[in-house]
């Protein structure tokens, strides 16, 4: 699941992307509302967290101008402007809900899970692809009646596959969506993760998913 950060202080923006990632959510950063508007024009976010205070296109401004063109996606305001004025006007504005600076990561895991959920009622929860399914809201994975426990990272580089089933992936295009680094800083990272979930997720049961396309990369399907 793909979380936008729109933040400009360094620090703050470090410090929630590496703790969602540990959380397995896949993390894509923007400094400032003119880069966070071209990065959605590319992909489809499933909630952003954005600062009010950024340079050039404030975040309240990018905001209104996504709601203006009927653009739902969830919209969490992280920021220090902790006026009531402030909250009334964001929230107005259409944001989806407030937290201000500082704040306890645990707080805002909380508030984005809350969110999420609250999506997830009104659309189908539920990925699936043959016998296997994953809830997104509960992070629960089971195939044919068996449930799975996968790690963060697992369940991150799953989750991918699962929204681009029968697409064949490209060890680059998987380094950069679930780890958002160089692939030459991974070296062989992918191939020992899809190691991880091969024998989790297919060595246990008589039908494999996760197929090997030599010199290209990995593909989910339920045929050979």
């Amino acid at each position: 699941m793909s979380i936008l950060i729109v933040e400009d202080e360094l620090r703050v923006r470090a410090f929630i992307s590496r703790g969602l990632t540990e959380e397995g959510f896949r993390v894509h950063e923007s400094v400032d509302g003119t880069q966070a508007q071209e990065m959605m024009r590319h992909e489809r976010f499933a909630l952003i967290i954005l600062d009010w205070m950024l340079p050039g296109l404030s975040g309240l401004d990018l905001l209104r101008a996504l709601r203006a063109k009927q653009d739902t996606t969830p919209i969490l305001m992280l920021t220090a402007k902790d006026a009531v004025a402030d909250r009334i006007s964001a929230l107005n504005a259409g944001a989806d809900d407030y937290l201000i600076k500082p704040f306890a990561f645990e707080e805002l895991l909380a508030r984005i899970r809350a969110i999420l959920r609250r999506v997830d009622n009104r659309a189908t929860p539920l990925m699936s692809h043959a016998d296997l399914t994953m809830d997104p809201t509960t992070r629960k994975v089971v195939r044919a009646g068996v449930e799975i426990p996968l790690t963060a990272r697992e369940y991150a580089l799953l989750q991918f596959m699962l929204e681009h089933a029968g697409e064949v992936l490209s060890r680059t295009r998987i380094v950069q969506a679930v780890w958002e680094h160089d692939l030459e800083t991974f070296s062989n990272v992918v191939e020992v993760y899809i190691r991880y979930l091969r024998a989790k997720v297919d060595t246990p049961f008589p039908t494999r998913l996760i197929h090997t396309v030599r010199g290209v990369g990995y593909v989910l399907r339920s045929r050979a």
